[in-house]
């Protein structure tokens, strides 16, 4: 038995050592990652406290109404059913799935829509799109763009404004939000705040391709006045993003940062007001061509096995 629980240990251990990032979604660092955070631990306290009730009703049923010795004739008496019972064993899962369902059509409202904290101040719009395999953050208040990173002042409210120029993504920081799809024919939004300066991970959560792993970027929260000056220093010494220099980063393939002092919206404006539910022609084109290169590569993969 000491062998077995020292090998469980261990294991685990292995498990949580060779993890890089720990349970990021339980260390928020602002209103929204916390409301997501409470929310998924209230429910695995419920969860636990009803699967305590259960194994000790099992277990005193077991001893209760274990065999025994009894003469070969016995015959047990005749019970009737008790209708407070059945009440009781039917009203106890609709209790708890009101509850549930109440907790969390609320929490849903909450991160869905901007911060109470925050609900009468302007937030700053970040138009976030994704690519193979990158991301790109325009900044239109700002009038400067990035590639793989963003920066964001803290105590501010951020709308980010989510699309895709491939296939579908997933958008998560799961210490500052939950996560949301961005799609090639229509924006979708996301609202959060961060309460705390520092470096928080990105990521893309949904299977976008073959480098789909690598869609990670990073979120830094800023004071106010180190976001203007980087700000001032982005418009000061970064290059212009041209239409031939944008069409070039959409094309598939892993990138490092960049940032460019003018964004893409221009030229290529996102999938909202006039231009939603129209897919612009080379991102149909690029997406049909990574399909094209994911069927060969499977192709090819089956081949060799």
């Amino acid at each position: 038995m000491k062998k077995k629980w020292l090998l469980i240990s261990s294991f685990l251990l292995m498990i949580l050592s060779g993890c890089d990032n720990p349970l990021l979604i339980f260390d928020p660092k602002g209103p929204q990652a916390q409301t997501i955070s409470d929310t998924i631990l209230f429910s695995i306290l419920m969860m636990a406290g009803i699967l305590f009730v259960v194994y000790v009703l099992f277990a005193f049923m077991l001893v209760k109404y274990r065999s025994s010795k009894l003469a070969a004739d016995y015959e047990p008496p005749h019970e009737e059913g008790s209708k407070w019972l059945e009440i009781t064993w039917i009203s106890i899962p609709i209790i708890i799935v009101v509850i549930l369902s109440v907790v969390t059509v609320r929490s849903t409202v909450d991160v869905e829509n901007t911060p109470k904290a925050y609900a009468n101040e302007k937030p700053l719009i970040v138009y976030a799109s994704s690519s193979n395999w990158k991301w790109h953050f325009s900044y239109p208040e700002e009038g400067i763009e990035t590639v793989n990173y963003v920066n964001i002042p803290e105590d501010r409210p951020i709308e980010f404004k989510l699309y895709s120029y491939g296939p579908i993504t997933s958008f998560w920081i799961p210490q500052l939000a939950g996560q949301k799809y961005a799609m090639s024919d229509m924006v979708t939004t996301i609202h959060l705040a961060a309460d705390t300066p520092g470096s928080y991970m990105g990521k893309n959560s949904n299977f976008s391709g073959k480098d789909f792993a690598h869609m990670e970027f990073e979120a830094q929260v800023l004071t106010a006045k180190q976001y203007d000056e980087w700000v001032q220093d982005v418009k000061e010494t970064a290059p212009m993003l041209t239409e031939a220099e944008f069409n070039h980063l959409l094309e598939p393939g892993i990138l490092g940062r960049k940032t460019y002092r003018s964004t893409h919206l221009g030229f290529s404006p996102a999938p909202e007001g006039e231009h939603a539910g129209h897919q612009h022609e080379k991102n149909a084109d690029m997406d049909m061509g990574t399909m094209h290169e994911n069927d060969s590569t499977i192709h090819g993969e089956h081949q060799n096995n």
